[in-house]
């Protein structure tokens, strides 16, 4: 659909295998949204869900110009429906964290001189010093992150200053091993870009500043000063800082649009480009996420997000600037033992149906009369732990329940550590805390309703569909205000509100303050047993 009158804002997501546009209106309403698809629509670079695996299966890869010229063909796609670029205030955007671009000497030139007539993909050709950019799924920097934990003391350390220990998909570490590897391929390199601020670097027709939210997941910058810490750049590659820029707030306007898409295009020369963030963090955004709110993704993995003021950084979970207010943060904790384990105990115990499922969770008691459960087929990530473990009321360690018990002993142990963890990164309950549910099992209301009572609060369901795209297009209207002070909440006030699922039952509070004890002893247990 066309944009027809009035102002619109564009928000881009360079994900993992397409990249995507949504445009709202003046009003918040989504009038135009678009995609292309990398394996499908660029077979010619030969991916596979958008990546390359290596030979040796840890080194995992992106095309940087099968990007640019997914752009060409997301914004000719755009003009061909009629869009009417003339329209648009302002523009950002987010990348899948974590991934890096390195630019050549000399691009920067080449950026601010981008011939209207010609694509993207032949201006920018020559411009890159790695064909390949390392992104997230990568785990081949062991020995980097190693060495940057030993650098600053140890992994805890890493984590008080950068809210992360040492990952081996985060960026510091793939740059301190392309140094390392190719030191000739380093050096010809002028400037390191994320994925994120690579996309706003092309835009804005210059090398566009990295963002505080995008940058925190770098294993580089400092969260609490918003500077690159000095003893991790150290760590990582000589003459770092240069090639990595000043960071700048997420909500920075970095410039004016480069006149290659004034004339190409029909953007008005005054249109802004709103700096770029991380793919989760525009999902904070599009979530619309205020102070005090948890957001919970109920799929193969389970995510949570959460919006807090103090953050107590740990070595489980990722603690970044928080996307739209600059004094605050969010963190991100990931659950690999999500809804396939949750179709185990469902095909195991209620006939593997998700009726039968929800009935036995409406007919055993909230705290299971005291039985507890963890449940990790696989090597969980928060904790590092794998296997079953039943605890009685008694807290003896028990062979089996009965079907019913074992269904609520899974949910409720999976929402125990939900909050178990959250709070040790900071997270606090507090009078008019929302959860936001979204994903595949925020349909079951009985699964809800599990989770509104372990955390006390209301839990309400969310649409987030291009979460990403759709919070970054709410990201670019809020840039232009938020100069003046205007809070994103209030920029957003129109968009559409999350639907009220549950509220917690009654009595809920005591029943599960003690499990949360011993829910988090039995977690300490089992690492005690299973750590040498």
């Amino acid at each position: 659909m066309a944009a027809s009158s009035g102002s619109c804002y564009l928000g881009f997501d360079f994900s993992t295998q397409q990249l995507k546009v949504v445009a709202i209106d003046e009003n918040l309403d989504l009038i135009h949204q678009n995609n292309v698809q990398f394996d499908i629509e660029l077979p010619e670079f030969r991916t596979q869900g958008g990546v390359h695996i290596h030979a040796d299966r840890l080194t995992v890869t992106s095309p940087v110009l099968m990007w640019v010229k997914a752009l060409d063909m997301t914004l000719d796609k755009m003009k061909a429906t009629g869009f009417d670029f003339s329209c648009v205030r302002a523009l950002s955007g987010s990348g899948q964290q974590h991934g890096s671009v390195y630019w050549k000497k000399g691009a920067c030139q080449a950026l601010r001189h981008l011939d209207p007539e010609k694509t993207l993909h032949q201006l920018l050709q020559g411009q890159f010093a790695v064909q390949d950019s390392p992104i997230w799924m990568d785990s081949s920097t062991s020995a980097q992150c190693s060495h940057l934990e030993e650098s600053v003391g140890c992994a805890q350390t890493l984590a008080d200053i950068t809210g992360s220990r040492a990952y081996e998909r985060f960026t510091g570490n793939q740059i301190a091993k392309i140094h390392q590897s190719k030191p000739d391929v380093y050096t010809e390199t002028e400037r390191i870009s994320l994925v994120s601020s690579f996309g706003a670097s092309i835009f804005l027709g210059d090398y566009a500043a990295v963002d505080f939210s995008d940058g925190s997941g770098m294993n580089l910058m400092d969260i609490f000063s918003k500077q690159w810490s000095p003893p991790c750049l150290q760590a990582t590659a000589p003459g770092l800082e240069a090639k990595l820029g000043a960071p700048v707030p997420s909500t920075a306007v970095l410039g004016d649009v480069s006149s290659y898409f004034v004339k190409r295009y029909g953007f008005p020369k005054d249109c802004k480009v709103v700096a770029f963030t991380g793919d989760n963090p525009g999902s904070l955004a599009g979530m619309r996420l205020q102070e005090g709110d948890l957001a919970v993704s109920l799929g193969t993995s389970d995510t949570v997000f959460l919006w807090i003021k103090e953050p107590k950084p740990t070595v489980e979970g990722h603690i970044f600037c928080n996307p739209v207010d600059c004094q605050a943060y969010m963190a991100l904790i990931c659950f690999k033992n999500g809804s396939l384990t949750r179709e185990r105990i469902r095909d195991a115990c209620a006939g593997g149906t998700w009726d039968a499922f929800s009935r036995s969770l409406r007919s055993t008691p909230m705290g299971n009369q005291g039985n507890l459960g963890i449940y990790f087929d696989a090597m969980e990530i928060t904790p590092p732990a794998v296997g079953t473990y039943r605890l009685n009321k008694e807290d003896q360690a028990v062979e089996a329940f009965t079907q019913e018990e074992e269904i609520r002993a899974l949910v409720e142990g999976q929402f125990l550590a939900k909050r178990v963890h959250a709070e040790k990164l900071g997270y606090k309950i507090l009078p008019g805390t929302r959860v936001l549910a979204t994903g595949g099992a925020s349909s079951n209301v009985d699964i809800l309703q599990v989770l509104s009572d372990v955390f006390n609060a209301p839990v309400y369901t969310i649409d987030v569909a291009n979460s990403a795209c759709l919070g970054c297009a709410y990201r670019a209207l809020h840039g232009l205000v938020s100069e003046a002070g205007e809070a994103f909440q209030e920029a957003v006030r129109n968009a559409p509100e999350p639907q009220l699922a549950v509220n917690p039952t009654p009595g809920a509070e005591e029943v599960y303050e003690s499990l949360l004890r011993r829910y988090a002893a039995l977690e300490e247990r089992i690492l005690g047993e299973t750590t040498p």
